[in-house]
């Protein structure tokens, strides 16, 4: 009799689609209207409000969403904590939040975070020391908001001169690094008629030669800023009518040609970079169209490329070609959740040749454990973390020979580097949240992670 009821119950374990009854939010659902899109006013950058300074702290640097290399690897060398041992974390500074998942970048000890003040209902650019968490300006704007989700979701992209910012309706904002004056301001809603994305934009900007990257999916499909100027430096037609989704621009090389890859609502594209022919399409795929793209793609090796999306999508990888100067791509594995590797919410790491990722809900017996897999074949699992270590949607990064991953109620999992075996060194509770879902930072020796509604800076330095 145990061994029957043994069997049903592994049955139901491996058949149960936790999002079998889940409805997708869809236009007009979540509370907005064409009243709040067209009739609002919105002068982008209009508030400033300076409070201090702080002294640089050159070399700590995680510029971007996934950081300078746009792969979520920390390459700095500084020796961090293997466990906490009996101590408690570390912890420099918590701060307050809107409501969101939005993330800090830092650039020479300024971190830069995009907030939403719920209050005065603005969109906020705030500027912070990066050791104390003592906010030295910030640079705001009025914009209506209803809480769907959350609200403010995306990472600054920083340089040396410039710090550009999308809010959740769309709005692009660049001001100078380090005096916060406004440069310039894009209504991407108002200026090409873009629709809001559901839970509004998760897309982060990407800053290439100083031109500032945006995927737009209104009148056009993608443009090009010079950040000095806010001149439309290039665009692209959007023939297709592509709608904006949640996932990033990301920048790839294939047959000596720099190109932008964008999965949109409706298809897959990549854009040419550089040349005469820049801002153009070069190659489109319509296979890649699920309702819902929150992580972005994942360039591989040999002109190949991984995508995924949540809600029983799956993932696939997808192989550009080039022949006499003209490329295509074509989709060469596809597969449903529980049939191989997928992910909801982040974007997985490529590492060493292996993609790593924390499966999706509806990934069968994998779902929310953190997992490795080979791009040659990505329905057979090289490494599992186990049912005991599942991480919900939580983010995750890696830093000076170790996983650092987040679960959805702020627990922080460090793990030995491997690709082949998964090995818990140590895990603490570090906020009492929920929706710990925005993405981590490591640098400096110090980890910034968040929750909903805080912030939180640890010194993890060995």
């Amino acid at each position: 009799m145990f061994v029957v009821v043994a069997a049903g119950i592994l049955l139901w374990w491996l058949l149960y689609n936790p999002v079998e009854s889940v409805t997708l939010a869809v236009p007009g659902m979540d509370n907005r209207t064409d009243k709040d899109k067209v009739t609002e006013v919105i002068n982008i950058g209009e508030f400033f409000e300076y409070t201090g300074t702080a002294e640089p702290i050159p070399g700590t640097r995680w510029p971007r969403f996934r950081g300078a290399d746009l792969d979520n690897i920390s390459k700095e060398r500084i020796p961090l904590i293997d466990s906490w041992g009996d101590s408690e974390p570390k912890i420099l500074w918590t701060l307050e939040l809107g409501e969101g998942h939005a993330a800090p970048a830092v650039y020479d000890g300024k971190l830069y975070l995009l907030d939403y003040n719920e209050t005065q209902k603005r969109d906020v650019l705030r500027c912070l020391s990066l050791k104390t968490g003592k906010e030295l300006w910030r640079r705001s704007y009025n914009v209506h908001l209803k809480r769907n989700h959350g609200l403010s979701r995306t990472v600054p992209s920083v340089t040396e001169n410039y710090v550009v910012t999308i809010g959740p309706r769309c709005q692009v904002m660049c001001v100078d690094r380090l005096t916060g004056d406004l440069l310039w301001g894009i209504d991407l809603e108002k200026e090409y008629g873009v629709e809001v994305p559901f839970w509004y934009t998760g897309q982060c900007p990407l800053i290439v030669d100083h031109t500032a990257i945006i995927a737009v999916g209104g009148s056009s499909l993608m443009i090009g800023v010079d950040c000095k100027t806010g001149t439309i430096a290039w665009e692209t037609a959007n023939p297709n009518g592509w709608k904006m989704s949640h996932a990033s621009v990301m920048p790839m090389t294939f047959k000596g040609k720099k190109m932008y890859i964008y999965p949109a609502i409706g298809g897959v594209c990549g854009i040419s970079a550089e040349g005469d022919d820049r801002g153009e399409i070069l190659w489109e795929n319509l296979e890649f169209s699920p309702s819902v793209v929150a992580p972005s793609p994942v360039i591989l090796d040999k002109g190949r490329i991984f995508l995924t999306a949540g809600y029983g999508y799956g993932g696939l990888v997808m192989q550009v070609k080039e022949q006499q100067g003209k490329f295509s791509a074509e989709i060469v594995q596809k597969y449903k959740p529980a049939e191989g590797l997928a992910s909801e919410q982040q974007t997985p790491i490529y590492y060493k040749g292996y993609l790593l990722a924390i499966m999706p809900k509806d990934g069968g017996g994998l779902r929310n454990e953190f997992v490795s897999f080979h791009p040659d074949d990505c329905q057979k699992v090289v490494m599992r973390s186990g049912k005991t270590d599942r991480f919900g949607l939580g983010p995750y990064i890696i830093a000076d020979g170790k996983f650092f991953i987040l679960n959805d109620d702020g627990e922080l999992t460090i793990a030995k580097l491997s690709t082949s075996k998964f090995t818990v060194l140590d895990r603490k509770q570090i906020i009492e949240g929920q929706d710990s879902w925005g993405p981590i930072a490591i640098t400096g020796g110090y980890l910034l992670m968040r929750d909903s509604k805080q912030l939180v800076c640890i010194d993890i330095r060995k």
